[in-house]
């Protein structure tokens, strides 16, 4: 996603049940700016950002030869010059048990007791976002003040890195490892790890889920995040597993009610239990703990 001025207009396709490839390709190359978004209901939105009034019939032209049939959409007129600043400035600070997270619009640090973590809210809040965020965040304040402790862990899908930002604000020994396959994430991970004063605990790399050796050298880990989407969780299963070491936890988002069986069950196949579940309107989280080691690894 690009940062552009001027951009006045905007198209918004109906929500889809999941994420379209062709689609998301089409208004990445269509649109100046496009976002993928998630309703409060854990359906896909697509939406594209214009300088000027959108030609829908040129668009419709330009998926047709693309072999791709547009879903419904509708346009819209955005009065802010520039859309990006309307949309950090709306999204308010995240405020759990444990932390204060606010984005860097706001001047002012706030005065709490919490554990505070100033994030560029631009990427730190897609629409939907919070809700998984909020909820992997009441599921690491649980293993915490239970008295588990993490010496490693892996942020998968990292996003704005504020997953493994925040166990660093709660454990002074531990040591992150952040991955995400959109390398302007792992960029603005790094930059926020910096901005707080955790740069020298956390590394970060662009990876297409476990396929990169600092993920792989940096294993194995107490505690897995990943906040990502149904599909890519269940895919990635056995390697997960494979990186966890036997005792060890994985957080688990992304994914919607309906959808919360299979991923469970694509974890338990590869020796995780589920502990607990944190409903948020459609969205859930897991929390589910390695009991067993069927590949004798990571002992």
């Amino acid at each position: 996603m690009e940062k552009q001025s001027g951009c006045s207009w905007q198209i918004i396709f109906t929500p889809q049940p999941e994420e379209n490839p062709l689609l998301d390709s089409f208004t990445e190359n269509f649109f100046q700016v496009c976002a993928c978004n998630y309703t409060e209901d854990g359906k896909v939105e697509y939406v594209g950002y214009s300088p000027s009034p959108i030609d829908e019939a040129a668009m419709q032209e330009a998926a047709r030869t693309q072999g791709l049939k547009l879903p419904a959409w509708r346009c819209e007129f955005i009065p802010a010059a520039n859309w990006l600043t309307k949309n950090v400035i709306r999204f308010p600070p995240l405020e759990t048990e444990d932390f204060y997270i606010y984005g860097t619009h706001e001047d002012t640090p706030p005065a709490t007791s919490k554990n505070v973590l100033r994030i560029y809210a631009a990427t730190a809040f897609g629409s939907g976002q919070h809700q998984t965020t909020r909820s992997c965040l009441e599921l690491l304040s649980l293993l915490y003040h239970q008295g588990f402790v993490a010496a490693s862990l892996l942020d998968m899908g990292c996003g704005s890195g504020i997953l493994a930002l925040s166990a660093l604000k709660l454990w002074q020994n531990v040591a992150a490892t952040a991955a995400d396959i959109d390398e302007e994430a792992v960029i603005v991970t790094l930059q926020n790890a910096e901005d707080n004063g955790l740069s020298h605990r956390i590394t970060a790399a662009t990876s297409d889920g476990y396929a990169n050796d600092k993920v792989l050298q940096n294993a194995p880990y107490d505690l897995i995040f990943s906040n990502i989407l149904a599909r890519p969780l269940i895919e990635m299963a056995p390697r997960l597993s494979a990186v966890l070491k036997t005792g060890g936890y994985a957080v688990l988002s992304g994914f919607t009610a309906d959808q919360t069986d299979w991923v469970v069950s694509a974890h338990q196949v590869c020796g995780l239990t589920p502990v607990t579940v944190v409903c948020r309107e459609n969205w859930r989280a897991v929390l589910m703990k390695k009991e067993n080691n069927p590949s004798g690894e990571n002992k």
